[in-house]
């Protein structure tokens, strides 16, 4: 590929390869999304306290001493109440990011070994992430080059050229 392709000179990828380097285990996959879900460190999601502790609960290592609740990094965010490990939704994640339009239900499930009910709801949830509804379409400028209405005489089927025989057009 040359390097002046359009839009691809300043970009980086990561391939399917890499990723699996990045993420060789799930515990890998939860320090990467507790980095980046708290970067300034753990807080609460619910109550937004900063005084948390690691708690022994497999599911919710975290424990919250002002609102009193448990919670982990999945709370708050659409693999919240989602049974399935951290890799799983980084792949799901990663594998619709990069195919042009999306992925399949069935072919996640193919790919990352879950049935096609939980790949649909995956997907779905990931769908909702990306969905912007706090901007209406074409709230900024929208430019149109060209308008083009109507047609040529000879791209029109018969009786459509009967209607317009005593119209001049």
């Amino acid at each position: 590929m040359t390097a002046k392709a359009p839009g691809k000179s300043h970009r980086e990828g990561v391939t399917i390869m890499q990723l699996a380097d990045i993420f060789p285990t799930d515990e890998e996959a939860r320090k990467w999304f507790e980095a980046k879900i708290w970067p300034n460190g753990r807080h609460c999601p619910r109550c937004g306290s900063t005084r948390t502790s690691e708690a022994k609960h497999r599911h919710m290592p975290y424990w919250c001493t002002d609102c009193r609740s448990y919670f982990s990094v999945k709370t708050g965010s659409v693999m919240e109440k989602s049974p399935l490990p951290l890799r799983k939704w980084v792949y799901a994640i990663y594998l619709h990011m990069t195919s042009l339009k999306g992925v399949s239900s069935m072919k996640l499930h193919r790919d990352i070994g879950v049935t096609q009910k939980t790949a649909w709801f995956m997907l779905q949830r990931i769908r909702e992430a990306f969905d912007n509804d706090d901007e209406p379409p074409f709230a900024g400028p929208s430019e149109a080059d060209e308008t083009f209405i109507g047609g040529k005489r000879k791209n029109m089927s018969n009786s459509k050229r009967k209607e317009l025989a005593g119209t001049g057009r």
